[in-house]
C-alpha cells in the first residue's frame, strides 16, 4: 500500500466529538470556503451551499434537534444544503419554466454535488490539523430543522460537520475486512454471517476497550438490533419533506 501525508490521515481517519473552546480563524475558514466552491459538481449546476452557523439560539436548537451535545458547542457549527432553488431563481428570472428542478434525477445529483463538499471540506479540516464529525442527525426531524434554518423551497440539509481544535483522542474503529466491501467487475453474492466472526470479535473488543459503561456489541449484532428494526421515527416523514420542499415531486 502506497504511503503519503493525504492517503495516511484519510486511513487514520476518526470522528472528535470534544473541541477546545475556541472557533475557527478567519483564514481557516476562508480556506474551507475556497475548498468547498472547488469541488467537482454534476453537470456545472453547483448545486451545494454551505451554512456556517454562528447565531447562538439557533445553534442550540439544532443541538436540540440532533439530540448530540457537542452539536453547536465549542468548535464551529457547519450545514451542507442541496440547493435548487438558485438555479430555479436563475431561470426564473430570465423567464424560464421550471424545467427539471422538481425530478428525482436532478435531486439526486445535487444531493451527489452536496456530498462531494462535505468530504471536500472534511479533507481540508483534517489537513489543518483539526477534527470533525458529520452530523447525520441533522435530518432526525427534518421539518423543524427546515424552519430552524429557515430555508426556501427546494433546498434541503444533507449532512452537517462539526469542526474545531481537537481535544480528545479517539482510538480508530475497526471498519469491515477489504473482501466483504470491494470486488472486481462483479458484486460477490455468496455471503455468510458466519465469516463475520473474526470481525466481530475486534469490534466487540474495540467497544470494551473504548470505554466499559457504554455497550459492548458485536458489528453484526448492531446490525440486527436496534438500528434496523422496525419503528417509526421523524425520518420516516423524510419523503413528504422533500415534496414539501417542491423535490422529487415525480417520487410518488
Amino acid at each position: 500500500m502506497i504511503h503519503n501525508s493525504t492517503i495516511d490521515s484519510q486511513t487514520n481517519h476518526k470522528s472528535i466529538r470534544k473541541f477546545k473552546d475556541q472557533v475557527l480563524t478567519k483564514e481557516q475558514l476562508e480556506t474551507l470556503y475556497t475548498v468547498f466552491r472547488h469541488t467537482p459538481t454534476s453537470m456545472f449546476m453547483q448545486n451545494a451551499t454551505l451554512l456556517h452557523i454562528t447565531d447562538e439560539a439557533k445553534k442550540k436548537k439544532i443541538q436540540k434537534l440532533c439530540n448530540q451535545k457537542y452539536v453547536g458547542a465549542q468548535g464551529d457549527l457547519f450545514i451542507f444544503v442541496v440547493d435548487l432553488y438558485r438555479n430555479y431563481q436563475i431561470r426564473k428570472q430570465l423567464g424560464k419554466d421550471d424545467g427539471r428542478v422538481h425530478t428525482t434525477d436532478i435531486f439526486f445529483q445535487a444531493v451527489e454535488d452536496t456530498m462531494l463538499a462535505v468530504q471536500n471540506v472534511a479533507n481540508a479540516v483534517e489537513s489543518m490539523g483539526l477534527g470533525y464529525v458529520d452530523l447525520g442527525t441533522v435530518n432526525d426531524h427534518p421539518l423543524e430543522m427546515l424552519k430552524t434554518l429557515d430555508l426556501p423551497k427546494l433546498t434541503f440539509p444533507i449532512l452537517g460537520l462539526q469542526v474545531g481544535v481537537i481535544d480528545q483522542s479517539p482510538q480508530l474503529k475497526p471498519r469491515l475486512p477489504l473482501k466483504f466491501t470491494c470486488f472486481e467487475n462483479e458484486y460477490n453474492k455468496d455471503f455468510d454471517v458466519n465469516d463475520l466472526k473474526d470481525y466481530d470479535q475486534v469490534v466487540t473488543t474495540y467497544y470494551d476497550l473504548r470505554d466499559s459503561n457504554r455497550r459492548i456489541d458485536s458489528f453484526t449484532k448492531q446490525i440486527a438490533g436496534a438500528k434496523l428494526d422496525n419503528h417509526q421515527t421523524d425520518r420516516d416523514q423524510l419523503p413528504q419533506e422533500l415534496h414539501q420542499q417542491e423535490l422529487c415531486l415525480d417520487w410518488k
